[in-house]
């Protein structure tokens, strides 16, 4: 199993796993490998540092004779970053699945729920930015979201 370090052309930065390099080059070609925030095909390899797993043969016990080495000489990836980027996939996906789609119906369920001709749920859909400010001034509280390329998948 090989494990990459990968960057959009928008700068995510995110993990990919494949079988082999063949794999991860076949899949870029033919436009598999894609940004899991943005969904941008635009994909590049960062540099990444090795974890080689080294055998020591000195009579050690067999619990303490792997010992892990990571060698780099390049920047780690930035934390911060990936960390946010993790809690925005943890919140979208949160909400995908604590909410009924409506799709194009969204501003006319809102008002009905809002006027009580329907029962009050969570939904989410698509809407105009005409229709989501038209929502707002007739007091329907609305919050635009992204909704990222397999956002509804779990990604590895």
């Amino acid at each position: 199993m090989k494990v990459l370090n990968l960057q959009c052309a928008h700068q995510h930065e995110f993990e990919g796993w494949f079988g082999s390099e063949d794999d991860f080059t076949s899949q870029l070609a033919r436009g598999l490998v894609t940004c899991p925030l943005c969904g941008d095909a635009h994909i590049e390899k960062k540099l990444s540092a090795p974890r080689l797993n080294l055998r020591t043969t000195r009579g050690e016990d067999s619990a303490s004779s792997t010992t892990a080495v990571a060698l780099s000489n390049h920047a780690a990836p930035n934390p911060e970053l990936a960390e946010l980027q993790a809690r925005m996939l943890a919140a979208l996906r949160e909400v995908v699945s604590n909410t009924e789609d409506v799709g194009e119906r969204f501003a006319e369920e809102a008002r009905a729920m809002h006027h009580g001709e329907k029962e009050h749920r969570q939904i989410r859909g698509q809407a105009s930015a005409q229709e989501a400010m038209e929502l707002i001034e007739e007091g329907i509280e609305v919050m635009p979201l992204p909704m990222l390329p397999g956002i509804k998948d779990r990604l590895q």
